[in-house]
């Protein structure tokens, strides 16, 4: 799947000034960085929206003003933010799925006090358990961004929400531990995103039988994985693909038009041998 844009005009004298390679390299990295800063000052102005959680409803409809299509005969789908965020950063994909026929989508909010990915976890199956109650449905689709997908991975894998939950997507999750930033160390859950904490521990221990269907999204230019592989879930147990995203941030991965289209695919997926994309490009 690739996703092609306006190159900027000045362009070709770059080119002409750099190595070709080099060149590229540059203005994908400048691209990235500039639209990674459009989306941190878009998202910092939505941010208040999302403070409070949101309003449970039976029929948890799509956002008014969408153009809908028909709705799929498919779980709900939970959305769940990243460290030190809410869930305004999910308002576009919210509308890209309720425009393709997913109306039961919820995001929620977990507190920025967290300290413990395992609580965090746990609080998680409470909801997700109301959830189905009250759509009658017996699983979900969890789509999680960074934090977001480690809590809802620790959940499925280690407190037995593998029976609840049917696909589960991360975008740009550390599942190995992330050592970007050693000064936010201070931080409890940072030091649980750490390579080698216990949490990423117990994540890597035996899971067999899991049930849930995991798809990893991650970006060759994401700056908040270190290594950036952290961002690929391996383990032998699970079944599990990684979708690399060439040419954007962190923070673009739960807004990018391209990305929401490969999301789509893997919630509508019926079973594991029909695939979302292997990769992502946006130029």
């Amino acid at each position: 799947m690739k996703v092609t844009g306006v190159l900027p005009l000045f362009l070709p004298l770059c080119r002409r000034m750099w190595p070709g390679r080099l060149a590229g390299l540059s203005m994908t990295l400048l691209r990235a960085t500039a639209l990674e800063a459009a989306i941190l000052a878009g998202h910092l102005l939505l941010y208040p929206t999302g403070l409070i959680q949101e309003r449970c409803s039976g029929a948890l409809p799509a956002t008014d003003g969408t153009a809908r299509l028909p709705v799929r005969p498919a779980p709900p789908v939970v959305l769940l933010h990243g460290f030190i965020d809410n869930r305004s950063v999910f308002v576009l994909l919210r509308r890209t799925l309720a425009q393709h026929g997913r109306h039961r989508v919820v995001s929620l909010n977990y507190s920025p006090l967290t300290c413990d990915i395992r609580i965090a976890a746990e609080l998680l199956g409470r909801h997700i358990e109301e959830i189905c109650e009250r759509t009658g449905s017996a699983r979900v689709d969890i789509v999680g961004h960074s934090l977001g997908g480690l809590i809802a991975r620790y959940y499925t894998q280690c407190l037995g929400g593998d029976l609840r939950v049917r696909t589960l997507v991360t975008l740009g999750t550390p599942h190995s531990g992330t050592r970007v930033a050693p000064l936010a160390d201070a931080h409890p859950i940072v030091r649980q995103m750490r390579p080698g904490s216990a949490v990423i521990e117990e994540l890597a221990r035996p899971a067999p039988g899991c049930r849930t269907r995991f798809v990893s999204f991650w970006s060759d230019l994401d700056s908040l994985m270190d290594p950036l592989e952290t961002a690929c879930l391996e383990h032998p147990d699970l079944d599990a693909q990684n979708v690399r995203v060439t040419g954007i941030g962190h923070l673009a991965l739960p807004v990018h038009p391209a990305v929401a289209a490969g999301i789509r695919e893997a919630l509508d997926a019926p079973d594991p041998g029909d695939r979302a994309a292997d990769g992502l490009t946006v130029a």
